[in-house]
Order: structure tokens, then C-alpha cells, then sequence
């Protein structure tokens, strides 16, 4: 038991040293303290964590060792893959206008994704560097898309910021 108990506290140590995850390592922390005999009440008012937190924690490293302090939940997938958001960003690179409606369509159509919210396009506009207060969207159908659309920025167009200020040193000769 004793060689045992000793290479549970040897995980332990191993998997506080090389856990940069907060959550894991306070339970790892809690179940530490407790096999340094440190009273629950010890542990509870250090770590700010509960009592049953504590018990839950040992009573899962006993059954399951390491595995039973890590968390079980990896998130969900996206909806949109790695080469489906590229895209996205290429077809929003390539515009000289943006509207919220016309992405929500594009990836409506061309992925069959619709968001359940506006953030998610509003996260698409801001990888791809466009401000999504840029955009606008306009009451379906009052007014065409060109209206209500932000222009590109004409600063980043040489041949429009000469047309407008006459300098003409910015303009490659070809």
C-alpha cells in the first residue's frame, strides 16, 4: 500500500508541474493537501473551494487516479471546418463591400451553416481585419445591398487616395 500511496503522489506532483489548465490543477492541489494531511477546513479556506469539492476529488483520484481530476468536456467542433473559414475570409478579402446579410447568405448557401447568433459573423468580419461596426444591415428587403453595405477603405487604393489629394508619388508608373 505504501508504494503504491507513494507513486499516486509522484502522478500527482507530475501532473501539478505540467498542468496549466486552473481548474484541473485545484482539484489536483485539493487532493495533494489532503494526502499532506492538511484538514479539509485547511484546504477549503486556501484553495476557495468547497468541502464537498474536496471529498468529490479524492474520492474520484482513489477510483480513477489522474483521469478522474481532468475535465471531461473538450468543447464542440466548429461549424465551419479550417479550409471553410479560409474561404470565408478569401470571399470577405475579396469584396469591396461588406453587408451582414450578404455572409449570412454566402455561408448559408455555400457551407448550409446559419449561426443561431450575430456574433459568430460579427467573430468572421473581425478575422478577416473588418470592423463589424463597418457593416450594416438593413430590414430585410427595404433597401438594396449596395445601399446599406460599408466601402472598402479607399487609403488602402493608391490610385483613389492620388485622384483625391493629387500625389502623385504614390501611384506606381508602369
Amino acid at each position: 500500500m505504501f508504494k503504491h500511496r507513494q507513486w499516486e503522489i509522484k502522478a500527482l506532483r507530475d501532473f501539478i508541474d505540467n498542468n496549466p489548465d486552473p481548474r484541473e490543477l485545484k482539484r489536483a492541489l485539493a487532493v495533494q493537501m489532503v494526502f499532506q494531511k492538511y484538514s479539509y477546513f485547511e484546504i477549503k479556506d486556501v484553495l476557495q473551494v468547497s468541502v464537498g469539492f474536496i471529498s468529490k476529488y479524492k474520492q474520484l483520484f482513489k477510483e480513477q487516479g489522474i483521469a478522474g481530476l481532468t475535465l471531461k468536456h473538450q468543447g464542440s467542433t466548429g461549424y465551419l471546418d479550417g479550409s471553410a473559414h479560409l474561404a470565408v475570409m478569401k470571399w470577405l478579402h475579396q469584396k469591396n463591400y461588406w453587408n451582414l446579410l450578404e455572409l449570412k447568405q454566402h455561408v448559408l448557401d455555400t457551407y448550409n451553416v446559419v449561426f443561431a447568433s450575430k456574433q459568430s459573423y460579427y467573430d468572421l468580419f473581425k478575422t478577416a481585419g473588418i470592423s463589424w461596426k463597418k457593416t450594416r444591415s438593413s430590414p430585410e428587403g427595404s433597401f438594396p445591398p449596395e445601399d446599406f453595405a460599408q466601402k472598402r477603405n479607399p487609403k488602402r487604393n493608391p490610385e483613389l487616395v492620388e485622384k483625391k489629394t493629387g500625389n502623385y508619388t504614390m501611384v506606381k508608373c508602369s
